[in-house]
Protein backbone atom coordinates (compact mmCIF):
# COMPACT_ATOMS: atom_id res chain seq x y z
CA UNK A 1 0.00 0.00 0.00
CA UNK A 2 1.38 3.52 -0.76
CA UNK A 3 0.67 6.42 1.49
CA UNK A 4 -2.40 7.70 -1.35
CA UNK A 5 -3.98 4.61 -0.84
CA UNK A 6 -3.49 4.59 2.97
CA UNK A 7 -4.94 8.11 3.31
CA UNK A 8 -8.46 7.04 0.55
CA UNK A 9 -8.66 4.12 3.02
CA UNK A 10 -7.91 6.08 6.25
CA UNK A 11 -11.04 8.94 5.17
CA UNK A 12 -13.23 5.57 5.29
CA UNK A 13 -13.39 5.94 8.56
CA UNK A 14 -12.94 9.54 9.14
CA UNK A 15 -16.66 10.60 10.15
CA UNK A 16 -18.05 14.35 8.90
CA UNK A 17 -16.95 16.87 11.90
CA UNK A 18 -18.97 19.59 10.16
CA UNK A 19 -17.08 22.32 8.19
CA UNK A 20 -13.68 22.75 7.18
CA UNK A 21 -12.70 24.95 10.44
CA UNK A 22 -14.06 22.13 12.82
CA UNK A 23 -12.31 19.35 11.03
CA UNK A 24 -9.11 20.94 10.99
CA UNK A 25 -9.68 21.55 15.10
CA UNK A 26 -10.56 17.88 15.50
CA UNK A 27 -7.83 16.57 13.40
CA UNK A 28 -5.05 19.19 15.08
CA UNK A 29 -6.20 17.91 18.30
CA UNK A 30 -6.62 14.83 17.66
CA UNK A 31 -2.96 14.43 16.05
CA UNK A 32 -1.35 16.17 19.17
CA UNK A 33 -3.82 13.78 21.33
CA UNK A 34 -2.39 10.38 20.10
CA UNK A 35 1.86 11.92 19.48
CA UNK A 36 1.49 12.68 22.99
CA UNK A 37 0.36 8.83 23.85
CA UNK A 38 3.31 8.19 21.65
CA UNK A 39 5.75 10.45 23.99
CA UNK A 40 4.16 8.37 26.89
CA UNK A 41 5.05 5.55 26.00
CA UNK A 42 8.85 6.31 25.38
CA UNK A 43 8.63 8.19 28.92
CA UNK A 44 7.32 4.97 30.62
CA UNK A 45 10.04 2.89 28.46
CA UNK A 46 12.89 5.04 29.55
CA UNK A 47 12.16 6.54 32.86
CA UNK A 48 9.63 4.42 34.63
CA UNK A 49 11.40 1.00 33.77
CA UNK A 50 8.48 -0.66 31.84
CA UNK A 51 9.53 -2.57 28.09
CA UNK A 52 9.22 -0.50 25.25
CA UNK A 53 5.66 -2.27 23.95
CA UNK A 54 6.49 -2.19 20.29
CA UNK A 55 2.98 -3.17 19.87
CA UNK A 56 1.33 -0.19 21.37
CA UNK A 57 4.08 2.05 19.47
CA UNK A 58 2.66 0.97 16.21
CA UNK A 59 -1.02 1.39 17.34
CA UNK A 60 -0.11 4.86 18.29
CA UNK A 61 1.70 5.50 15.24
CA UNK A 62 -0.81 4.48 13.28
CA UNK A 63 -3.42 6.94 15.11
CA UNK A 64 -0.63 9.63 14.44
CA UNK A 65 -0.65 8.91 10.59
CA UNK A 66 -4.58 8.42 10.38
CA UNK A 67 -4.98 12.04 11.49
CA UNK A 68 -2.38 13.19 9.75
CA UNK A 69 -4.26 11.86 6.63
CA UNK A 70 -7.57 13.16 7.19
CA UNK A 71 -5.90 16.49 8.50
CA UNK A 72 -3.81 16.71 4.73
CA UNK A 73 -6.76 15.75 2.58
CA UNK A 74 -9.04 18.43 4.61
CA UNK A 75 -6.17 20.54 3.80
CA UNK A 76 -6.45 19.14 -0.04
CA UNK A 77 -3.04 17.59 0.22
CA UNK A 78 -2.10 14.22 -0.43
CA UNK A 79 0.07 11.97 1.82
CA UNK A 80 2.76 11.50 -0.90
CA UNK A 81 2.26 15.08 -1.73
CA UNK A 82 3.26 16.17 2.28
CA UNK A 83 5.86 13.59 2.20
CA UNK A 84 7.33 14.64 -1.00
CA UNK A 85 7.16 18.14 0.31
CA UNK A 86 9.47 17.09 3.38
CA UNK A 87 11.99 14.70 1.26
CA UNK A 88 12.57 17.94 -1.22
CA UNK A 89 13.05 20.32 2.02
CA UNK A 90 15.47 17.83 3.84
CA UNK A 91 17.63 17.07 0.69
CA UNK A 92 17.80 21.25 0.52
CA UNK A 93 18.66 21.70 3.60
CA UNK A 94 21.14 18.29 4.04
CA UNK A 95 22.13 18.30 0.13
CA UNK A 96 25.46 15.58 1.58
CA UNK A 97 22.73 13.86 4.47
CA UNK A 98 22.44 14.62 7.72
CA UNK A 99 25.11 15.56 10.05
CA UNK A 100 25.64 17.16 13.82
CA UNK A 101 28.24 19.31 12.32
CA UNK A 102 26.09 20.31 8.76
CA UNK A 103 22.67 20.69 11.42
CA UNK A 104 24.70 23.46 13.50
CA UNK A 105 26.38 25.18 10.44
CA UNK A 106 23.20 24.88 7.87
CA UNK A 107 21.41 28.11 6.23
CA UNK A 108 17.94 28.49 7.11
CA UNK A 109 15.42 28.29 3.81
Amino acid sequence: MNLNEYQELALRTAGNHGDFDRTLMYTALGLNGEAGEVAELIKKAFFHGHDLDRDKLMKELGDVLWYLAVMAHALDMSLEEVGQHNIDKLARRYPEGFSSQRSRNRSEE
